[in-house]
């Protein structure tokens, strides 16, 4: 009698726990309300091509499709203007003056984007790589945090703005590699650095060049976004340095070892938006 009950409690406690698995897995979207607003994520993991990114790796360096070794010393990238959508259509754009984040290589603690979107399952997110007109010529009272020009130094020191040309840099990338001519960029010491300084929104600092670009993600292959208010709902992207070089418009460090004001920072920015790779997402 006691082994029978034993049993008993035993299917009892498996046929609960199949029960709570399935419930948890099927997770019903809830009704989606604007004002519903819970914490959603986006994680930014640096690679180069198969590798995990390093700085400064002289013993091994990177080599890209033309067959260029090189070494980064630099990258850098704002993030901004973050989107997310539903299956049936909803469509949530994350409030402005909480969506600018400024991703940083060599800090970890800056590679998530922290946001809030309304409670729903998310099939597709979306975001700039840059900072986009509107924002890039407000008042200085509007631009604060992460947009702050004076914030990290000026664009010598490490950081993302010309002074001098009222303007952001996008995304910079910094490294060396024995393929830079001589004095490139006319450093006396003869160091063979490459530089990509990708900036420009079409507006009155170069008038041609739009080098703002929309990256959009795909969840439905490697995971939903399933945002609630008890926990954390978190998409992982892999962020390729790589595709730098080896995107639809490659090129070797030779041909164009600094890129910052030329035509052809156009076709780099084109490549930064195969950068970002969705690896799974964590509900």
């Amino acid at each position: 009698m006691k082994q029978k009950h034993i049993s008993r409690a035993i299917y009892c406690f498996i046929a609960a726990a199949m029960l709570s698995s399935c419930s948890k897995k099927s997770d019903p979207a809830p009704a989606f309300e604007e004002k519903n607003l819970a914490p959603f994520s986006v994680e930014f993991d640096n690679i180069v091509g198969d590798r995990t990114l390093t700085f400064n790796n002289t013993a091994s360096p990177y080599t890209n499709a033309a067959g260029d070794k090189f070494t980064v010393s630099m990258v850098q990238y704002f993030i901004s203007n973050i989107k997310v959508s539903t299956a049936d259509g909803h469509t949530y754009a994350v409030d402005q003056d909480k969506s600018y984040f400024l991703i940083k290589g060599a800090d970890k603690s800056t590679r998530f984007a922290k946001v809030e979107v309304p409670e729903g399952d998310y099939t597709k997110l979306s975001f700039i790589v840059g900072v986009d007109s509107l924002r890039s010529t407000m008042d200085l009272s509007k631009r604060t945090g992460v947009l702050d020009p004076a914030a990290g130094g000026g664009h010598d020191s490490g950081g993302m703005y010309w002074g001098w040309n009222a303007g952001y840099i996008f995304f910079r990338l910094e490294g060396n590699s024995p393929s830079v001519p001589d004095n490139a960029d006319g450093d006396p010491t003869g160091q063979k650095q490459f530089k990509y300084h990708i900036g420009f929104f079409g507006g009155y600092n170069a008038p041609t060049i739009n080098n703002i670009r929309q990256v959009t993600i795909d969840l439905t292959t490697a995971g939903v976004a399933k945002v609630r208010k008890d926990r954390q709902s978190n998409v992982h992207l892999f962020v390729d340095i790589m595709k730098v070089f080896n995107g639809k418009n490659q090129f070797n460090i030779a041909a164009h070892p600094n890129v910052m004001f030329s035509d052809y920072s156009a076709s780099i920015a084109d490549n930064l938006t195969q950068l970002f790779r969705h690896d799974h997402t964590e509900n």
